[in-house]
């Protein structure tokens, strides 16, 4: 069989750590994943990188896969004499004649305590095999996070049939999106992947959420972040202004004094939680200087500036 290494197609190192390799994946199937990219080729690559998180992100997959060691990408190789014994389920007689190498790591890790479900190692054909999970990013809007959303996604899943032969199937999935969703969630669909065979479950689905840029908001979990432009008499004489929310505008009274880059709390007003108050939304205060000004508005500046204390008289002081 051909050697791939898994590593080097999610781009990170042999001993990188389970959530370095999720977050590898996410990044790179958010990518490629055909419905959305266009990248050449997006398709094939998607599929690299989901083969290979597929068997990395599996404790006792990963440990078979690296018990094969690091050899050069499309080698022709063979496993040692006892992979078999120790990663198979103890049939050291197998043959690794015309064995692809996804189909091997693809079937390693079902039910039945780490056996390679239907295939040569587990013997009998009959038994019950479960269907393939599935892992798909998807990117919504904060305005869903927010209100909650129903995401219609119009899938094409690689599944195997009983025989091991890949095949490409439709496979549309509805799923409901509760109020408050974040960067990052893990959203399982239980029974929406893979067919089971031999009465086996089928598999479940796993949607990885993103949020999308916001040309207004920045979320980091359930807080909201909003850079809030200013003019300088608002910062340095306190005022009132309006401020949009995922819910709708409200008042903010800004104090007198706000400096640029100070942060003014809206409680509650970020996404929400499925349990407890929601989160907070920030406004950044960002102090704009007008970029062209009247007579009247430059000589209310150099009044202002003849009379205003020096910010920088600190400069002069010793240490």
């Amino acid at each position: 069989m051909k050697y791939t290494d898994y590593y080097a197609a999610l781009g990170v190192e042999r001993g990188a750590s389970a959530d370095e390799i999720k977050k590898a994946y996410r990044r790179l199937a958010q990518k490629y994943h055909p419905d959305v990219s266009k990248e050449p080729d997006a398709e094939a690559k998607f599929k690299e990188v989901a083969e290979a998180y597929g068997t990395l992100k599996d404790a006792e997959k990963r440990a078979a896969y690296d018990a094969l060691g690091s050899r050069p990408e499309g080698e022709e190789f063979r496993p040692p004499p006892d992979w078999a014994r120790q990663h198979g389920g103890g049939n050291a007689q197998f043959s690794f004649d015309d064995v692809d190498f996804a189909d091997l790591f693809s079937r390693f890790g079902g039910a039945g305590g780490g056996q390679f479900g239907g295939s040569p190692f587990g013997g009998g054909g009959s038994r019950a095999i479960p269907g393939q999970d599935f892992e798909v990013p998807v990117e919504i809007s904060i305005e869903d996070a927010f209100k909650g959303t129903t995401l219609e996604l119009n899938l094409t899943l690689t599944e195997r049939d009983p025989s091991g032969q890949a095949r490409r199937v439709p496979h549309p999935v509805k799923a409901r999106v509760a109020p408050g969703a974040v960067d990052g969630q893990r959203l399982r669909l239980p029974g929406k992947g893979g067919k089971g065979t031999n009465g086996g479950r089928d598999g479940d689905l796993y949607l990885d959420i993103t949020l999308k840029p916001h040309r207004l908001y920045r979320a980091t979990d359930h807080d909201l972040y909003l850079d809030l432009p200013l003019t300088p008499a608002e910062a340095a004489l306190g005022a009132s202004v309006e401020v949009p929310t995922p819910a709708g505008a409200v008042n903010l009274r800004i104090p007198a004094g706000t400096s640029s880059g100070q942060k003014l709390r809206l409680g509650g007003r970020g996404l929400p939680r499925p349990r407890g108050a929601a989160g907070d939304l920030f406004a950044v205060a960002q102090i704009v200087v007008p970029g062209s000004l009247s007579e009247r508005e430059r000589e209310l500046y150099r009044e202002l500036g003849e009379t205003a204390a020096d910010p920088r008289r600190h400069f002069g002081e010793g240490a």
